[in-house]
């Protein structure tokens, strides 16, 4: 029957053709997935088993110790004070950086001239790589040569070293983080401002309503996913800051200023113990998914309840 279909005139072959969904598999989720195994699975797993051994990074690791390392961190004074320090900066993302990105938001989201400078303005830090940032405030704090120095001199006071203060070393950190990263939350809010539908903001005005009822009653709940996804990378970025920390302070002084992953990097990679450091890596993803996962499915649930 197919040799007669193949010779009979007007009959066609069929040929096997991928579906559209496999095609999109293949051109976009393939790569993809290759490029998420290879760079974020694998040395994840990698890690996940050089934390079980005490080990220096080179050779094969032999020193089996079980969940020692992870013991040792439970324990470790200064990484329980590191990890303060990134949930001090996430406290500062969220009642400082935040409202201060949506409070100029809201003041120069119009579509002006004027507007646009202070966009670039404010946006500009963002810009500067975190390393450049971090050397740039270094010399403003620099107690000798500095702004700081020259502040000092006018008021006729002795030099202050702030960086060098136990006491006031992260709170200058945490004044350059939020002067680093406002600007990228500003232009979210910005980009969420200029969707809402000016009908509705019209609609409200002529029914009496002052310019802080409009704010409350249309801008912020039209601005509800702009915020969600403001404060989603917010957190994750506060538990990843490292590239300011290093030219600022370097974790001192007496490893006060350390973040977990400066303190990763000091205590696990400086050092040689890679084994300590895989456990810390662990503990950092572990606390980064279980935000990321809990703070989609809260969201999820809360989406699928208005429905």
């Amino acid at each position: 029957m197919s040799t007669l279909a193949q010779t009979q005139p007007g009959v066609r072959k069929t040929l096997w053709r991928p579906s559209n969904a496999l095609v999109t598999f293949i051109v976009f989720m393939l790569p993809a997935f290759v490029l998420f195994t290879t760079f974020v699975m694998l040395p994840m797993i990698d890690a996940a088993h050089f934390s079980l051994y005490k080990w220096s990074g080179y050779g094969a690791p032999t020193d089996f110790v079980g969940t020692q390392n992870f013991e040792r961190l439970a324990s470790n004074r200064i990484f329980l004070h590191s990890l303060g320090n990134s949930l001090k900066i996430i406290a500062a993302s969220m009642f400082i950086q935040l409202p201060l990105a949506l409070g100029l938001a809201l003041l120069i989201y119009e579509k002006r001239w004027s507007n646009t400078v202070f966009r670039l303005v404010f946006f500009l830090p963002y810009i500067l790589a975190e390393v450049a940032s971090g050397l740039i405030w270094s010399f403003i704090f620099d107690g000798d040569y500095g702004l700081a120095a020259e502040i000092a001199r006018w008021l006729n006071i002795e030099n202050f070293y702030i960086l060098a203060n136990r006491q006031w070393a992260f709170t200058a950190i945490l004044v350059v983080i939020v002067w680093k990263y406002f600007g990228f939350h500003m232009m979210i809010y910005i980009a969420g401002l200029q969707s809402i539908p000016k009908d509705q903001i019209e609609a409200i005005t002529i029914d009496g309503a002052g310019p802080l009822q409009v704010i409350r009653y249309v801008k912020l709940p039209m601005l509800k996913p702009a915020i969600i996804m403001s404060v989603f990378f917010s957190v994750i970025g506060a538990l990843q800051i490292f590239d300011i920390i290093i030219p600022l302070t370097n974790g001192g002084p007496s490893n006060s200023t350390h973040t977990i992953v400066s303190f990763l990097y000091t205590f696990g990679l400086q050092r040689m113990n890679i084994g300590f450091g895989s456990a810390v890596g662990i503990v950092l993803f572990v606390c980064c998914a279980t935000f990321a996962f809990t703070y989609r499915a809260t969201f999820q649930r809360e989406k699928g309840a208005a429905r």
